[in-house]
């Protein structure tokens, strides 16, 4: 059964460029969420496999988002993704128990190791 992946990007265009490069490599993309606020609740309602987390977010920013999911689901699979210049929300994020993280602008590869390490 193919992995299911949630994606939480406040950026339209960045959740379609996640979702094609996963979806066209077999993943299932069961939701999507523009803020931490609606990626907390989408996650609670799916309980996917994965989930790929923007830090920088309206309403409540990915770090915080990360955090809410990691204290209901100490099992969940979180990716986060930063713009450069971000590294102490990137050590923040590892240390509140993110997967891994890739930066933006990123290639199709870098997703797709990212996602595998983290899920299979």
């Amino acid at each position: 059964m193919a992995k299911s992946i949630l994606i939480c990007d406040d950026a339209a265009f960045m959740r379609m460029m996640i979702k094609d490069i996963l979806s066209k490599n077999g993943y299932a993309i069961v939701g999507e969420a523009e803020n931490g606020v609606k990626a907390v609740e989408k996650y609670n309602e799916t309980r996917p496999d994965l989930v790929m987390m923007d830090i920088t977010m309206p309403e409540m920013d990915g770090i915080q988002a990360l955090k809410k999911i990691k204290a209901a689901d100490p099992s969940a699979n979180i990716i986060m993704c930063s713009a450069m210049g971000q590294q102490a929300m990137v050590i923040e994020s590892i240390q509140s128990g993110a997967k891994d993280f890739i930066v933006k602008p990123f290639q199709a590869d870098r997703v797709l190791e990212a996602v595998k390490k983290a899920v299979g």
